[in-house]
């Protein structure tokens, strides 16, 4: 079992916050899977605005966590860290579904699995938990480039 703290997720994305959404990883098997959580609370900056009488996260945050914790995984699997001649991009969405709403005071169960990578682009079965439940999955897809100055 490969374990990660925030402190350790911090080398890993160059997200911070309020775009940091990974707290914790629980497990990382290098060119397979991963499994992360992110403590959703209250205080979170974009429930006041979605919405103030009835908090729900978004879907695309939901969605860009999941592509976070798949960032971590691809570059524990390449034996790498980000840094700044790179730029891990999000390229794609496939087959997104939304089942359930994600409320304050839910732990999101980010998991992630490797489909398939090839010269820098890598696709990702995803999945969401709240409590065992299945709240939202995709497929992702996700690059790693060197952006042009």
């Amino acid at each position: 079992m490969d374990s990660m703290d925030i402190h350790a997720i911090l080398e890993y994305l160059p997200h911070r916050y309020p775009f940091l959404l990974v707290d914790r990883v629980i497990d990382v098997v290098k060119n397979e899977s991963i499994h992360a959580v992110k403590n959703v609370t209250i205080n979170e900056p974009f429930f006041p605005g979605h919405f103030d009488y009835h908090p729900v996260m978004p879907g695309v945050l939901i969605l860009e966590a999941l592509a976070q914790a798949s960032a971590i995984l691809s570059f524990k699997s390449k034996d790498a860290k980000p840094d700044r001649k790179s730029v891990y991009y999000f390229v794609g969405i496939d087959d997104a579904r939304f089942k359930k709403p994600v409320m304050p005071g839910d732990q999101l169960h980010l998991h992630s699995t490797i489909i398939r990578q090839s010269r820098g682009l890598w696709k990702y079965k995803v999945e969401a938990k709240v409590d065992g439940e299945v709240v939202t999955e995709a497929q992702l897809m996700c690059a790693i480039r060197t952006p042009e100055a």
